[in-house]
């Protein structure tokens, strides 16, 4: 690789445009491995929330960055004409991004073609006012909302609703604040959480915690519980399976009563006592700072988690006490985890947790190599025209175009596809 500052002009242009088709490329085939991995779930094995929370941790991506490169990776292989352009380095990522919010594989070709002639931003603009207008087109309302819930026999709460449109948009928007902000908190860290669907119940709960804790996240586990835990003292102070159960009579694992009075507050023969003095609460934040289980970064509604716990004769001390998430702190009390005076955190294997592995160098001149067969040079890249945008006659293409699917979809005959045969 020669020095950047000996190159002309011309020869500057060309190897920064050759290298952006190259980087395409190698991203087109490094969203095929995502994919794949994503398929396994080998993820899972490794003591990550998902795919996108292992590539956040592994690959050094932000967690929104790394579920977007999850989405367009589960969309490529549903797109062969996008995908293979993609492959070609002929598409950018941003623009690929785009494409896969609105192409299908009966109508990918002609939003390719627009791909072909539009800059990224154009693209982009292009997509979100085609999504706007389908949706002022859209739905009918409404039927009627309703919510249920009931209390299981093995005392987990078992929800069941239906919102109107509106309604539920705005649950959604909830979740969605809170996951992200579950996501962002827990970058890299290294609980398991094997089934997907769990992180919709962990921001529903994480939901209800705001709105108790006022919105802040400021108050305390023992000022924002307003939950009444019955439990016997030596299902606390040992290991033993004593009775343990909410107000309502709803059961509890020991363990999980073991973990709500870490931080609440106490009552013992009618009296009623704090379990963290708020002079050790404002010296464990001030060394703290937040969470420390690894890799987590969530300062918002910690609690204080006894290293040797209170019931068994745990001080109450900073020496003693550790600042945990509401879900590191279940992963250390039912999950398994344990952590020690030093502030070291162990699998429930016993392994002691590291931080995330350095990702290893590059080579450029390998890079190139890797992609020797493809035809790439400083006209591959398809960058687009860079003229005035249009948008009217843009989205009115896309509209056509999902209209012509729609027609081709009514007329498509109903009947199974053939089994593949070898030979």
């Amino acid at each position: 690789m020669s020095d950047p500052a000996l190159l002309g002009d011309g020869e500057l242009e060309a190897e920064l445009a050759t290298l952006a088709a190259h980087i395409y490329a190698g991203t087109c085939r490094w969203l095929e491995l995502v994919a794949e991995f994503d398929r396994r779930g080998n993820w899972a094995e490794q003591g990550a929330v998902s795919c996108a929370h292992w590539l956040a941790w592994r690959c050094a991506l932000t967690p929104r960055s790394a579920r977007e490169h999850v989405r367009v990776a589960r969309s490529l292989g549903g797109l062969p004409e996008i995908h293979a352009s993609f492959a070609r380095g002929e598409l950018s990522y941003a623009k690929v991004r785009a494409l896969t919010r609105v192409a299908t594989v009966e109508s990918e070709r002609e939003p390719l073609g627009l791909a072909r002639v539009l800059t990224a931003a154009q693209l982009e603009r292009t997509v979100r006012a085609y999504r706007r207008v389908s949706t002022d087109e859209a739905r009918a309302q409404l039927e009627a909302a309703s919510l249920s819930m009931f209390w299981n026999a093995d005392g987990s709460l078992e929800i069941h609703g239906r919102l109107a449109p509106e309604d539920g948009a705005l649950l959604l928007r909830a979740l969605d604040a809170q996951r992200d902000a579950l996501w962002k908190d827990v970058r890299g860290s290294a609980e398991p959480r094997p089934v997907r669907q769990a992180s919709n119940a962990e921001a529903l709960a994480a939901v209800a915690e705001a709105s108790l804790a006022g919105g802040d996240g400021a108050r305390t586990g023992g000022e924002r519980y307003q939950v009444v835990v019955h439990a016997d003292e030596a299902a606390l102070a040992t290991d033993g399976e004593g009775g343990c159960e909410l107000e309502d009579g709803s059961a509890l694992a020991p363990e999980t009563a073991r973990r709500l009075s870490c931080d609440a507050s106490v009552v013992r023969n009618g009296r009623r006592s704090r379990t963290i003095p708020p002079a050790t609460r404002r010296a464990l934040r001030a060394r703290d700072r937040g969470c420390r289980f690894p890799g987590c970064q969530n300062h918002r509604f910690v609690d204080a988690h006894h290293v040797h716990h209170w019931a068994r004769g745990g001080e109450t001390t900073v020496e003693n006490l550790v600042l945990l998430c509401r879900r590191h702190h279940r992963a250390v009390h039912e999950g398994g985890y344990r952590v020690d005076h030093e502030g070291r955190f162990f699998y429930p294997w016993g392994q002691e947790i590291i931080p995330a592995p350095r990702l290893p160098g590059g080579d450029p001149a390998a890079f190139l190599e890797h992609h020797s067969a493809l035809s790439i040079d400083a006209s591959t890249c398809e960058h687009g025209l860079g003229e005035r945008l249009d948008l009217a006659a843009a989205v009115d293409s896309i509209l056509e175009i999902e209209k012509w699917s729609s027609r081709r979809a009514r007329a498509a005959p109903d009947y199974a596809l053939p089994a593949a045969t070898s030979g």
